[in-house]
């Protein structure tokens, strides 16, 4: 895995960028991030996330067009790097290695 980091919430935002393709802008990404974590998330703590991961290489962005639902204002759309999924792919491959590696409890309950 690279030097550069990603903390598992900007792991779950990158994934969700991914998922919503054309549509990963800032509030539907934090609406997808709710209705899958099931809690309240901030704005704020989603486009920090987003900045951080465009400021490290993963992500880039373009504005969409000024559309008459949100008052003429235009949308930033993200989208992964190719070095994102590179990362992602690396993290899934080192969680499933350390998943099987991992003894299963003997349980008197099961």
């Amino acid at each position: 895995m690279k030097k550069t980091k990603l903390g598992e919430f900007e792991e779950l935002v990158l994934m969700t960028v991914i998922v919503l393709q054309e549509e990963a802008f800032g509030v539907e990404i934090k609406r997808e991030l709710e209705n899958r974590l099931n809690e309240s998330l901030s704005v704020g703590s989603v486009q920090s996330a987003l900045k951080r991961m465009e400021e490290k290489g993963f992500l880039t962005s373009e504005w969409g067009e000024a559309t008459q639902k949100r008052g003429g204002k235009r949308k930033r759309i993200y989208s992964a790097t190719p070095y994102a999924e590179q990362v992602l792919r690396e993290m899934k491959d080192i969680r499933t290695q350390l998943w099987e590696a991992m003894p299963i409890p003997v349980s008197s309950n099961s």
